[in-house]
């Protein structure tokens, strides 16, 4: 393996593991409940919202209402999932339709030289 290579290894590695390894939890305070540290930008919101304005209703109900946060967790990863699913084919799909394009032109440049 180039040495390149490695340090670029290397870095992606310490870039991944440094900012999870450094960061600690928020101090709870006294008397308060563990804070949520995997909550998400919605309970944040509501939470605001409920702050803000008190006697706000919400113009609808959700459709679906997971039973759990872990399975609402395993939908999220599942949509991210089908969405990188798709992202991928479509760049896959992109590079060969190139790659072919790049062939036939190159085909036909040698057929027109042989002519």
């Amino acid at each position: 393996m180039k040495a390149r290579t490695c340090l670029l290894w290397l870095a992606i590695v310490l870039l991944t593991v440094l900012p999870l390894w450094l960061v600690s939890a928020p101090p709870a305070a006294p008397g308060a409940e563990a804070p949520a540290i995997f909550a998400g930008a919605d309970d944040r919101a509501q939470r605001a919202i409920g702050d803000i304005a008190p006697g706000y209703q919400p113009w609808f109900a959700p459709v679906f209402s997971p039973a759990s946060p872990e399975i609402a967790s395993l939908l999220f990863a599942l949509q991210a999932a089908i969405g990188a699913g798709v992202i991928g084919f479509w760049l896959g799909l992109s590079v060969a339709r190139e790659r072919a394009r790049r062939e036939a032109a190159a085909v036909s440049s040698q057929d027109r030289r042989a002519d």
